[in-house]
This record gives structure tokens, sequence and C-alpha cells, in this order.
């Protein structure tokens, strides 16, 4: 189905931060797959992880234990300072799980219509749930009826959930990205994320954190909210970086919410199979072993850095931000045409919120290549400003 605006070419393999096409041109990926490809493409522990596996057992269902799956969860909720993990196939059937956990803790607490607060310009997912979440209209058009049960708040506003709190008796939890990926690398306040927990202490809420893009050392922690000890979530969701391109996505849940999921309420057929897990243990231990948390760090200073020096005064540029190794470069006006011009120079980009120029850069990359992305991305926007 004509589902996607597809770029021409078409790439036949990878290898680290490279990609080359069917025809012999390589491209540095500054994207990593929006996010998914962390440690870069054909990452040789991945690449084994997978061939053991799948080469001794893919597939059982959830019907029996799964010691890999058992493996995982335990790696993943010691990482996350989390207690349990539902597991799925992608970040839209993360944050399904998240909404129908905190719609059932609501109805546990009496509340008949329990609502979730989700905020503008967020991004969870194209399910009819998770779209219905999303603060997009876009993704939206269509679609209705929508699902109910959403009360929206602007991103960054601690004042207006505390209104909600006062005047919404229904709301039984507040579903967030702690940095916002499609909406515009929006890196909110320090004191956002406690802040939310705070409210959602003081008023029996849920404290939800969508970690899909963010999560699994993208920030230069394990996960963004990591930054701020305070921060803690009842509920954690990942998936993207966590398979290196295999799907797999982790519904994480501690304290009052680990187990309002009881046999019965949830499942998947192919979530946390032997495959996936492998992959996703594979992840984890590269990290690890290959101290990618620290590198996402200096990675993404190095970043912001080249581009504050190439671009941070030139007219048209109204802010340059990062956190780790999610970078946003705004622009004072819509530049999506950035994306197929920086194709013809060998870089794969990515432009979201309309003016918004976001890379998201695997954990491996190299400073020479780095240096590559900024010097190309410098000179292209320096060029689509003067014209």
């Amino acid at each position: 189905m004509d589902t996607y605006r597809r770029q021409t070419i078409t790439f036949a393999k990878g290898e680290g931060a490279w990609l080359t096409d069917t025809n012999g041109k390589r491209y540095l990926d500054a994207l990593a797959g929006i996010s998914v490809c962390g440690l870069g493409h054909a990452h040789p522990a991945v690449t084994e992880a997978l061939c053991q596996q799948a080469a001794t057992l893919v597939h059982t269902s959830n019907l029996y234990q799964i010691d890999l799956q058992t493996r995982l969860a335990e790696r993943l909720c010691a990482l996350s300072d989390m207690e349990k993990v539902f597991f799925g196939n992608s970040g839209a059937e993360a944050n399904e799980a998240a909404i129908k956990l905190a719609r059932l803790y609501g109805h546990h607490q009496g509340i008949e219509t329990p609502s979730i607060v989700v905020m503008e310009n967020s991004f969870h997912g194209r399910t009819l749930a998770t779209l219905s979440a999303t603060g997009n209209r876009s993704v939206q058009a269509g679609f209705e009826p929508l699902v109910h049960g959403f009360v929206r708040a602007p991103y960054n506003d601690l004042e207006a959930l505390r209104h909600i709190a006062a005047n919404t008796p229904s709301v039984v939890a507040v579903l967030v990205e702690p940095i916002q990926g499609e909406g515009g690398i929006n890196i909110p306040d320090a004191a956002y994320l406690a802040g939310i927990r705070e409210i959602c202490d003081d008023n029996g809420w849920l404290m939800m954190l969508d970690e899909i893009q963010t999560g699994m050392g993208r920030s230069g922690h394990w996960l963004a909210w990591q930054a701020d000890p305070d921060a803690r979530p009842d509920v954690v969701t990942l998936a993207k970086s966590l398979g290196n391109g295999v799907p797999i996505g982790a519904c994480l849940a501690q304290g009052i919410a680990a187990d309002v999921l009881q046999p019965g309420t949830h499942g998947s057929t192919f979530g946390g199979n032997p495959l996936a897990c492998s992959a996703a243990l594979a992840v984890i231990e590269t990290i690890e072993s290959e101290a990618l948390l620290a590198r996402a760090t200096a990675l993404g200073n190095q970043f912001q850095d080249g581009f504050q020096q190439h671009l941070g005064e030139l007219a048209g540029v109204t802010d340059i931000r990062h956190c780790g190794l999610l970078i946003g470069i705004e622009l004072d006006r819509p530049c999506a045409e950035l994306v197929s011009l920086a194709l013809e120079k060998g870089l794969l980009i990515n432009v979201t919120a309309e003016k918004v120029v976001r890379l998201l850069p695997p954990l491996i990359m190299s400073d020479e290549q780095a240096q590559s992305v900024i010097s190309t991305l410098a000179e292209l926007i320096t060029a689509f400003l003067q014209d």
C-alpha cells in the first residue's frame, strides 16, 4: 500500500555508520533507522547472536517458559530500576500495554472512565489508541472516531498539569516523552520530569514515560529520566534501539503498577520470542562492554559544539539543541528539501515538525564520521538559508 513517501534509493548492505545502495554509493547514516540501529548496521555481536539463535530456536509462544526472555527481563529491570516487563514487538505495542495498564489501574481505583494526560506535539504510535494519544492532528485525520480517555496538556508546563489535577477527577496517569522526538527534539526544563513525579504522587496517578526514541543509551543514560533520580516513573516503554533493528518492544513497571496486568489481561503471540530477546541481550552487553553511554554523551557534545561553531550565528537558525545523540537544528522556515539535498551528498538525515533537522546518529559513530556529518550538513543548511 502507498503509505510511505519513499526516497528513490534502495540500500543493499550496511556496516557500522555506513549504508551502501544498490549502485554502490555509500552514505553516512546520521538517522540510524530513526533511532533504531544504535549499534550501527551489521554489528558483529548482534549478528552472531541472531545466527546462533536462528540455528537453535526462533519461536515457541508465551504458553511456555522462555529462558532468554527471563534473562532479558532481569537485565532490563536492573538497568531501568523497574520490577516487571511485558514484551511486545514495537513501540506502539509497548505504549498500548501502558495505556491498558493505566486504564485497568483506574478501574481498580473505582474510576469508571479513566483518563490519561498526554502532551501536545507528542508521538506515541499509529495504532488506534496510540494515535489518539499522539498530539499531532496529521496522524489522526481520517481515523475518527478516536479512542476517548485522553486529556491534552502543553509540553513542559507543570502548571497545566496542576490545573488538570484540580479539575479532572477521572485522570489516572500521565504519559509523556522525556524528550519529544517527532515533535522536534523538544527538551524540557531540568525539573520537568521530577515535577510530574510530584504531581502524580500527590494525586495517585501513574507516571508513564515513553522512552522508545530516547532509551537504550541515546541520551547518555540507559533511560533519559535517569539524568534526575527524582523522576523515576511507574511505567516506562522501550522499543527501537532495544533490538538494533530486530522488532521488539517492552513495557516495564514498578511499584503500584508492577502487578496490574495479570494472566488474561494482555498478551502477544510473538512478543519476547527467543530470536528477538537474543538480539536485545546482545545490544545491552555491547553498550556495556564498549562504554557507549559515555560515548553518546561525548559524541553529542561534539555535534553540538560543531554545529554551534558553524551555524550558531547564522541568520535563519533559531536553535541548536541536543541531549546525547538526540540532536535538533531548528530553522525559521520549512526545510524538508534538506533531506534530498543531503541524500545527494551521501548523508542520511530527517526533518520533523516541518522546521527541525533531526539527527539520531548511531552510538558507534567515529569522531571523523561525526565531523563529516557536521561539515556536510552545515554547508547544506548555509546554502539553503542563503537561497
